[in-house]
């Protein structure tokens, strides 16, 4: 074998014994990234800034399901930078598409789930969570609160029935009402029996229409009017508005508990919610019997309990009473004139301030609702301006220094006290004072007055002005 024959096998086994290594270097290095990549924690570039600028919640989880970044709208569920996912169904969701190997688990999954917005005692929100892969120990998490779309949807779909069932009845009274009315036009007797029906049927109609609206109105989008409410002027207004209803019930009323507690929120609002509570347990409570109205805080959480000694609310139908147009006892909400409304207002009242509804209740032992709202802090009083005090204890004072004006005569106004007094005025001033004090001896001379120096208790009894 010639010389050249050699230095080609050599050549050749070179360029084989280096693409060996080379091969070997190449896959020694993948197999270092593919390690890094399945141990590593690192965020990939981008992500933090993308879920910073994102609307809905989103965070990015480890295999531990730890927090690694978050975006500002995941605070109000309860995900933050460092802490863990806290519930076991957007665990299960997690591990789901982290598992398994690349070509074979799911690269994203979707799952429809109740998570808590806020602390206790706000309600579980309807969500739509969406997880993602970013990397063998990396999974996105995007959640999308669908609440308010399924709640518009179902009250879209129940509305119409509910409301032509609801509202046939006393539509369909008030045309018989009008022709029987038309039909004894020549009897009065019966002319104002009809009459007062009729009345009677076009109250019921419009207290229904306002529920309605009332209900309509909190199921809105729009924010209520949020302000510091006092929870002392909230009760007070209810009680004073079914003052009336219950002295005709014969029910009495009593108030008692905590005072000076506030919450965040729409007086009016909250105010409509207590007083309905209040007008069910009237309606519900034998005449001579009494409904407590207990208001106390508890763990940051004002309670606002309405209890009565009615007939109670069976156990399988405590779970309905806030749906609406649903009555426990249809006859009796007939005869007191029910909606079947008021409850779902409360309901929905409380929900729009990230509170909750409770309800005990026992059938012949009565039942007790209670209102579950966040409080906070009483708002600092601001003092009143120095200046306007001072001013009005001069005004107050100023009649009892005046000199007292003699009998018959018409006083003058006074001049104001920033005006200046001029030298010449000063001699009529003097006279008009001694004038003053002469009228008011010669009065206190013809005064009675009794052995302690004060009026003769003769001449009051006489008629005689004190």
């Amino acid at each position: 074998m010639d010389t050249t024959q050699l230095a080609l096998l050599a050549l050749l086994a070179g360029i084989i014994i280096g693409g060996s290594i080379s091969a070997v270097v190449v896959a020694s290095m993948r197999a270092r990234d593919r390690a890094h990549a399945e141990t590593s924690l690192e965020i990939p570039d981008g992500v933090r800034g993308v879920l910073h600028g994102m609307d809905d919640p989103a965070v990015v989880v480890d295999a531990s399901f730890t927090v690694l970044a978050a975006s500002s709208a995941a605070v109000a569920f309860e995900l933050l930078e460092g802490g863990t996912l806290p519930t076991d169904e957007l665990r299960a969701l997690a591990r789901r598409v982290r598992t398994g190997d690349a070509e074979t688990a799911e690269p994203s999954a979707t799952e429809t789930m109740r998570l808590r917005r806020g602390a206790p005692p706000a309600e579980p929100r309807l969500v739509a969570v969406r997880a993602s892969r970013i990397s063998p120990r990396l999974t996105l998490l995007v959640l999308r609160d669908i609440s308010e779309r399924e709640r518009v949807e179902e009250m879209r779909r129940d509305f119409v029935a509910n409301t032509s069932h609801e509202l046939k009845t006393p539509v369909g009274a008030v045309s018989l009402l009008a022709e029987a009315i038309e039909s004894a036009a020549d009897d009065p007797p019966q002319v104002r029996i009809f009459a007062t029906r009729l009345q009677a049927e076009a109250n019921r109609l419009a207290l229904l229409t306002s529920r309605i609206m009332n209900l309509s109105r909190l199921q809105a989008a729009d924010e209520l009017r949020q302000q510091d409410v006092s929870i002392d002027e909230v009760v007070a207004s209810a009680l004073d508005a079914h003052a009336i209803q219950a002295d005709s019930a014969g029910v009495e009323v009593m108030r008692g508990g905590a005072r000076g507690l506030y919450v965040h929120g729409d007086a009016q609002v909250l105010s409509e919610a207590v007083g309905n509570l209040i007008a069910n347990a009237i309606a519900y409570s034998p005449r001579g019997s009494s409904v407590g109205v207990g208001i106390k805080a508890v763990d940051r959480i004002v309670e606002i309990a309405v209890t009565d000694r009615g007939i109670g609310i069976a156990e399988g139908e405590q779970d309905r009473v806030f749906e609406r147009f649903y009555r426990s006892d249809p006859a009796r909400a007939r005869r007191t004139g029910g909606t079947g409304l008021g409850l779902s207002i409360v309901k929905h009242a409380v929900q729009r301030h990230g509170g909750e509804v409770r309800l005990w209740s026992r059938p012949g032992r009565g039942s007790t609702f209670t209102i579950r709202l966040p409080q906070i802090d009483a708002p600092a009083l601001e003092p009143a301006p120095k200046r306007g005090r001072k001013k009005k204890k001069a005004a107050a004072t100023a009649p009892a220094t005046a000199p007292a004006a003699p009998a018959g005569t018409a006083k003058e106004p006074a001049a104001p006290a920033a005006a200046p007094v001029a030298a010449d005025a000063a001699p009529a001033a003097k006279r008009d004072a001694a004038a003053s004090a002469r009228s008011a001896k010669a009065a206190a001379a013809k005064t009675s007055v009794g052995p302690a120096g004060g009026t003769n208790p003769a001449s009051v009894a006489n008629g005689d002005p004190a």
